[in-house]
This record gives C-alpha cells, sequence and structure tokens, in this order.
C-alpha cells in the first residue's frame, strides 16, 4: 500500500491535534444542532450565488488610491459584504476572512496542497484605507509560514474515517459552525468568529476565456458545494465565500451566501 506512510504520519498527528484541541470539540449533551422547524430540514439546498463584473481599469483605479492592491480590495469587499450580512466577530467587530494560499512544492503530488490565512479585518475603514488589510494579511501569512495548521494532515484519513468524523475535521480547519445554548439559540463559537471564505485567482490565462477558441465576454468563477441540507449549512451559521478573479479585461467577482434562516 503506497499510502501507508502517510496514513501512519497521518493517524500519530491526529492523535496529537485532537487532543490539542480537545476544548474546542467537547461538546455538552446540549449542543446539538437545534431542529429546525417545518419540512425540509435534511433536504438538499442550494446556497444563492451571484457574479458580477468590474472594469479592470476602474477597480486599480479604487484600489490603488487606498492604499491597497487587487488582492486587498477583493479583501476589502468581502469584510463589508461580511459586515452587511451579520458576520461581523462580537468581541472586537471585526470581519474575520480565510484565503487559501498554495502550499505546493515541486514534484508535489497532493490533490490539496494549501493553507488558509486568517485575517481579523475592520470592516468601517476598507472604503477608504486598504493599508490595514495589507497588514492583516500579510501577518496571517506569516504566522501560517511559521506555524502551520497541523489540521490538513486528517484530510489522509478521509477515506478510513465516518463522515461525522470528516465533517468534524473541517470545522476545526476552517473555524466554521455554531453551538446551541440551553435554549436553542445558536450562539457562535470564537468570539462570534463566522468566517468569511475569501478566493482571489488573480489574473488568469486568458485560454480559460476560449474554450470554443473565441473569447468570453464574461467568465464566472466559483466553488460548488455538495448535499448541503438546510439543517447543516444553518449549523454552521450560514455561509459566505468571495472568489475573484482578473479575465478578460474585467474583475469577476461571484458571491456565494447564505443568511441563518432565510430562504
Amino acid at each position: 500500500m503506497q499510502g501507508a506512510p502517510e496514513v501512519a504520519r497521518a493517524l500519530r498527528g491526529a492523535a496529537k491535534l485532537l487532543w490539542n484541541r480537545r476544548h474546542d470539540i467537547a461538546r455538552p449533551a446540549t449542543a446539538r444542532p437545534a431542529a429546525i422547524v417545518g419540512e425540509g430540514a435534511d433536504r438538499s439546498v442550494v446556497v444563492p450565488g451571484i457574479t458580477d463584473y468590474v472594469d479592470l481599469d476602474d477597480w486599480d483605479a479604487r484600489a490603488n488610491p487606498s492604499g491597497g492592491n487587487s488582492h486587498s480590495k477583493l479583501a476589502g469587499f468581502a469584510a463589508k459584504l461580511g459586515e452587511r450580512l451579520e458576520r461581523r466577530r462580537t468581541d472586537d467587530g471585526t470581519v474575520t476572512l480565510l484565503a487559501p494560499i498554495s502550499d505546493r512544492t515541486e514534484a508535489d503530488t497532493r490533490a490539496i496542497a494549501m493553507s488558509y490565512v486568517r485575517a481579523c479585518i475592520d470592516p468601517t475603514q476598507v472604503t477608504t484605507n486598504l493599508s490595514g488589510v495589507r497588514d492583516a494579511f500579510r501577518q496571517g501569512v506569516k504566522t501560517v509560514r511559521d506555524a502551520p495548521d497541523q489540521t490538513g494532515q486528517l484530510l489522509a484519513l478521509t477515506p478510513f474515517v465516518p463522515r461525522r468524523v470528516v465533517k468534524l475535521a473541517a470545522d476545526l480547519l476552517f473555524g466554521f459552525g455554531c453551538r446551541p445554548d440551553q435554549h436553542g439559540e445558536f450562539r457562535e463559537r470564537r468570539h462570534g468568529d463566522l468566517a468569511v471564505v475569501c478566493s482571489n485567482l488573480g489574473d488568469v490565462d486568458p485560454a480559460v476565456a476560449r474554450p470554443d477558441g473565441t473569447d468570453a465576454e464574461y467568465v464566472m468563477l466559483r466553488g460548488v458545494d455538495q448535499n448541503v441540507t438546510r439543517q447543516y449549512i444553518e449549523s454552521l451559521g450560514g455561509q459566505l465565500v468571495v472568489n475573484g478573479a482578473r479575465i478578460v479585461g474585467k474583475m469577476s467577482i461571484s458571491v456565494i451566501g447564505y443568511l441563518r434562516g432565510g430562504e
């Protein structure tokens, strides 16, 4: 079995990780997701999504005077949207962004080779000053490089563990999830840390926009979650994912979002 050494390393890493995070994992008997009232709690749902396009010249013209660049501009947009969708932290009012960065090295054949940078952004500043966004991400990248999150080690165990354990690993990796209190009301973990995923692909090869050999006018890029139930997405505290890419002369921005208790 070619994957045996990796699985063995994953088992050792998982044991250490679960011990270190035992307080995050432990939940009282009442901390089960509150039942969704009405029919369809276990039915798959389609999370709403929308794509907007901004001319690249206009996009860059707004980013540069604010002390930022295209990446920090998208992050600022995601933070402001997170504020509008009630995803601010309860302790300091910031919005937590999770941004994937590649960890792939030469001859790296892993299916998932990435880390997530965590940055807490003040959404009240992003419309006029993006320097704080750049500083927060710079510190986030340094933290990831200096002390990598070991949760990704659990991915090698995916074929051997129950689905609910895989969901627990994802919860630990992304910091998602809520806990209902004794009255069945959801209380966010980590000081109300309902993270916003913000993925920026940067400049995309124009060939992506030519599936039939001619240039497309518009290109939409978005992630797709499969088999999402209403019960599950409510237990996560909703969802907000912002994807961006520079392609065919436009900034393509896709938003997938669900506000808890919504349609």
